[in-house]
């Protein structure tokens, strides 16, 4: 869906800001209103003021107290479910980082995902405010509506080939190049695990690969594209089978981060590589104890077919690897271990690199898209390497799940590395996220890159 700032301030109604501690910003005519009506700068309370003909004159959203704003982001944006349909514009002196919050949060708060049932009430819009990148905003922002969209597309209509073409779609709005290898052509062009995992399924596995630019540093985005995982043989339990439409998260992720890149014309090399299949059960689905050997000719021991997103990852990692790339980002839902240490509200990532792991976290706070670093740490190696092959893609014992996943990573790539282990689903609404398919990390990633790459 298209996320837009109104194009005409013409009658646009004034909307207020006002923090808990500073009730005199109420315009004059207004003030007697709100105290009726009980507004006390109450963090996302939202309330009209009518003029004497009944009319609209103006608009108030509380921006509650410091300590309240900390504990979320977006609050502004709220409003725009809240007030009524109309265009509105704030005339509050906010710092910029908060006006471009607010802008993004407005934006981001329209976002329905109303494919399947009737659309929702139109939301209120917001004339860009003055001092913001409206332009950039925008695009912005349809990156994460594109990444949510994908997410939240039921696995019945997003497999390996609605991915390939939502994939192509993308390529060809920024004058792309696409290259797919499709099926058993996995095997000659030697990516032997992203076919061992897709082969049960009915929709064929494929490797997609996009690239876009000509000039400058290079930087390669790899999407675990896992469109629906039964768990293979090792079979999900029901419960934890039902949100398995997400499990392609990750492309779907770096897919609305390279429509960002590509939008605002970066001035970079990009290359998208997303291994798309479906982890499915049948009678040539991949066994616990194979041995299967990588692209890199790594051998591999399957300890769960469950783990299968490392493996099509490895393959597709090996393959960035080979165009000497100046950075890979790898965003994969990968373990159940990152939920459990930072919950679903934070991409936890990894890098050896402490000056890309301190310019991504700067970048984090200044966009409201929180990450939190988490170690390669290498003592741990030991516990992916089985004795009988040179990996184990499942680890006894349960500790470090995402530790040691993202090691298991690590072996298949020597250039400077970041990976992230995502989510990509928000369990309950919040201001500027409804509940279901989310993008993490990419907003933190994008506002980043002029550093990582030094851009």
């Amino acid at each position: 869906m298209t996320l837009a700032f109104a194009d005409t301030d013409t009658d646009a109604i004034d909307l207020f800001v006002i923090s808990s501690d500073d009730l005199d910003q109420i315009p004059q005519g207004a003030q007697a209103w709100a105290q009726a009506q009980g507004f006390t700068g109450q963090l996302g309370r939202c309330i009209t003021v009518p003029s004497a003909e009944g009319a609209i004159s103006c608009a108030l959203v509380g921006y509650g107290t410091a300590a309240s704003r900390s504990r979320g982001r977006f609050h502004i944006g709220v409003a725009a479910r809240k007030l009524p349909h109309g265009i509105y514009q704030i005339v509050s002196d906010l710092p910029a980082v908060d006006m471009e919050e607010a802008a993004l949060g407005w934006l981001l708060e329209t976002y329905r995902f109303d494919y399947y049932i009737s659309p929702s009430a139109p939301a209120a819009m917001l004339v860009a405010p003055k001092g913001v990148d409206a332009v950039s905003l925008a695009i912005i922002a349809a990156g994460e509506a594109m990444t949510r969209d994908l997410i939240n597309t039921p696995a019945s209509d997003m497999g390996p080939y609605e991915l390939e073409e939502a994939f192509r779609a993308l390529a060809k709005d920024h004058d792309a190049e696409v290259n797919v290898i499709l099926g058993d052509d996995l095997l000659s062009a030697n990516f032997p695990m992203i076919h061992t995992v897709g082969r049960a399924s009915t929709r064929a596995p494929r490797l997609l690969d996009m690239r876009w630019g000509t000039t400058g540093p290079k930087l390669t985005l790899v999407g675990k594209g896992v469109c629906f995982d039964t768990g293979g043989l090792n079979i999900k339990p029901g419960g934890s089978m039902g949100l398995m439409k997400k499990d392609m998260g990750g492309a779907a992720t770096v897919m609305g981060l390279a429509h960002m890149i590509m939008g605002l014309g970066l001035p970079l090399q990009l290359r998208v590589l997303v291994p798309a299949v479906e982890n499915g059960i049948d009678g040539n689905a991949f066994r616990p104890q194979d041995i299967l050997t990588s692209r890199k000719g790594l051998t591999v021991e399957i300890n769960n077919t469950d783990a299968e997103g490392r493996l099509v990852l490895a393959d597709a990692l090996t393959l960035s690897d080979e165009d000497e790339p100046d950075l890979v980002i790898s965003m994969a839902t990968l373990t159940g271990a990152a939920r459990v240490a930072v919950g679903p509200d934070i991409s936890p990532f990894f890098t050896d690199n402490d000056a890309h792991a301190n310019a991504l976290a700067k970048a984090a706070n200044l966009v409201a898209d929180p990450v939190w670093r988490l170690p390669f740490h290498t003592p741990y190696e030991a516990m992916i390497e089985p004795g009988i092959a040179d990996l184990d893609n499942a680890p006894k014992g349960g500790f470090a799940g995402c530790i040691t996943a993202a090691l298991f990573l690590r072996r298949f790539v020597e250039s400077p590395y970041m990976h992230f282990d995502v989510y990509g689903w928000n369990p309950s609404a919040a201001p500027a996220r409804p509940k279901g398919g989310v993008g993490m990390g990419a907003r933190a990633v994008l506002a980043a890159l002029p550093e990582l790459l030094d851009l």
